[in-house]
């Protein structure tokens, strides 16, 4: 089963090396999406909510700079969740404020200080990226301001001591095995090269998944945020003939990256994270990104009906993106912290650390470092051009 599976991949590869295009992303069946559960929080609540005039929360993460189309998925699952509430709660009108950070360990310690300085704002949905995380973390706890991340999966950001992180997601101690599992058993390949960025973010999942990779991963190499020009590790990839390459960063780098091993006819299976999954990837990526495949802590959409039609009303009519739910479930639950009576950080900081509850993603439930008890983790493909669900990974240990 897994020789055949390998031959499908790598015949596949050499496919759309000919012609651009290739039909072996079918080979997999696709797993239904899951269902809205029907105790799902409502940010919309029972509409008597009262609150103190002013009251804040905010989005902290990149709206314009690198790997955008990232946070912008989350800002606009987290504006659903503001305007369902406020729609229905006319004793209590919640702001929302956005603060650009770029994305970058540099800008973000500057901008979290002037979130902090802000005293009306007693929740954070933010940091998205790992590295900024890490640059800006000690503020947020120093303040005593919750933030919950839906999409900062470093490990080590737990290991802080930081009283105020939250996580929204697995870690990549979950993905990067998972991504290792998918990879070796259900796409077949016995050699993988792992390609790693210089973030947080991507180092870290490279070493997760190389450890469980062990002797598969033959080979690793690394780039550079910004990078364009890749033809050295091209190179070096096509002299190791791998059977799958994953690369463990963003889009920005990854989607470039793709098209160079594709005009250099490269045929390893290429994997990306949840940092690669958006369709910023498959417009940059052009003809190599058909049959990529992606792994993501993040559940698929689809049948969420209610949120995909509020999502297209705040932002243009476009479909939810990696980690549009996710931000909108850690939104509610600091506005049913709001509606529950907090009205301070302090409050809010005992409302999240208690808190367990159904969301449209997962069941929310915090341990003492801000960590999930449970968590899952999807594959998905690009298919005639459309990133679309695959499978879910069920962890064999």
């Amino acid at each position: 089963m897994l020789a055949a599976t390998a031959s499908l991949v790598l015949g596949a590869c050499a496919a759309r090396t000919e012609d651009g295009g290739g039909d072996d992303t079918g080979s997999q069946p696709q797993a239904s999406a899951p269902a809205q559960a029907a105790n799902a929080a409502d940010p919309a609540g029972d509409g008597n909510a009262t609150c103190d005039a002013g009251t804040k929360l905010a989005y902290a993460g990149t709206i314009n700079g690198a790997n955008a189309a990232l946070g912008q998925n989350i800002l606009n699952g987290v504006k659903v969740a503001i305007e369902r509430h406020n729609s229905n709660n006319p004793n209590c009108q919640v702001e929302l404020q956005e603060f650009e950070t770029e994305g970058t360990p540099d800008r973000a310690p500057g901008i979290v200080t002037q979130i902090v300085n802000t005293q009306d704002i007693i929740g954070v949905v933010g940091l998205p990226f790992s590295g900024e995380s890490k640059a800006a973390g000690n503020i947020f706890d120093d303040a005593g301001l919750v933030q919950v991340t839906p999409s900062a999966t470093n490990p080590a950001l737990s290991e802080n001591g930081w009283k105020t992180f939250f996580r929204g997601l697995g870690n990549d101690n979950t993905q990067g095995p998972a991504a290792a599992q998918f990879i070796t058993e259900e796409l077949g390949a016995q050699t993988v090269c792992v390609v790693r960025d210089d973030s947080e973010y991507g180092i870290g999942l490279a070493n997760s998944i190389t450890d469980r990779l062990g002797d598969k991963a033959s080979c690793q190499e690394q780039i550079k945020t910004k990078q364009t020009d890749f033809s050295a590790v091209v190179n070096s990839i096509k002299g190791e003939n791998p059977d799958a390459i994953f690369f463990s960063g963003y889009y920005q780098e990854a989607a470039p990256f793709a098209q160079q091993l594709f005009d250099a006819g490269v045929e390893a299976q290429f994997v990306g994270p949840d940092g690669v999954k958006d369709d910023e990837f498959v417009k940059g990526a052009g003809d190599a990104a058909e049959g990529v495949y992606f792994t993501c802590p993040c559940v698929p959409a689809d049948q969420f009906t209610e949120f995909n039609e509020g999502y297209k009303q705040v932002s243009g009519g476009r479909a939810p993106g990696t980690y549009s739910p996710e931000g909108y479930d850690l939104a509610t639950i600091l506005l049913k912290g709001i509606d529950s009576g907090v009205k301070d950080r302090a409050g809010m900081l005992e409302f999240v650390k208690g808190y367990e509850g159904q969301g449209l993603t997962k069941s929310f439930k915090w341990n003492e470092k801000g960590e999930l008890a449970e968590s899952t983790v999807w594959t998905y493909k690009v298919e005639n051009g459309q990133i679309v669900r695959n499978t879910e990974i069920k962890p064999k240990g």
